[in-house]
């Protein structure tokens, strides 16, 4: 072989590492980012989707399929049930999880959503709902203007809340008392006719 042929073949063999190893088949080189000796890691610019969640009236079920504390009842339908019982049982309050629902009454609810889908209202959406024994029917939903049964705004009400609270009303929570006694609250809550 020449010696312009043996530079020449030479010089396509190391370009083609040259190539592989500088990445320039995708499939053949795996880089990853490194992180001089001493220094902290680089930041992970990898964003996660946060979780919400859009309530259907099938996904109301009935109250007394929920986990009773105190005097209302709670859920979770994305599957963080244990966190949100760890909050509404906590002395000291908390955030609740994505997907927490909150009922006093079968015919009113507030649903957690996502990070920032209402930050005046703690990312809580409020309903007014009719329940028959056919099922769930929503009549208003939304961040505000939502009333309740005694024509009071949800998010009013429970804006009042000590922020420790989450915007869950209770009895020592900084909310205005109900105009409910507990055998009236005990009667609607047993009442719902929704299937078990």
């Amino acid at each position: 072989m020449g010696q312009r042929a043996w530079v020449w073949s030479s010089s396509l063999v190391l370009a083609g590492v040259l190539f592989v190893a500088c990445g320039g088949d995708d499939d053949a080189v795996e880089t990853k980012p490194t992180t001089p000796p001493g220094t902290d890691a680089p930041e992970s610019t990898t964003t996660v989707a946060s979780e919400d969640i859009e309530m259907q009236p099938e996904d109301f079920p009935n109250v007394n399929t929920l986990a009773k504390v105190g005097n209302h009842f709670v859920g979770n339908l994305l599957g963080h049930l244990d966190e949100a019982l760890a909050v509404a049982n906590s002395p000291d309050g908390g955030e609740y999880p994505v997907g927490t629902l909150i009922q006093l009454v079968p015919q009113e609810a507030m649903v957690k959503r996502g990070e920032g889908w209402s930050p005046g209202t703690g990312d809580w959406e409020f309903f007014s709902l009719n329940v028959t024994p056919e099922g769930t029917e929503i009549l208003t939903r939304g961040k505000t203007g939502v009333l309740n049964r005694f024509g009071d705004e949800c998010a009013s009400c429970h804006g009042m809340a000590d922020a420790q609270w989450d915007f869950t009303c209770d009895d020592d929570h900084g909310c205005d008392p109900l105009d409910l006694d507990q055998n009236l609250i005990a009667a609607l809550q047993a009442s719902d006719p929704r299937p078990q």
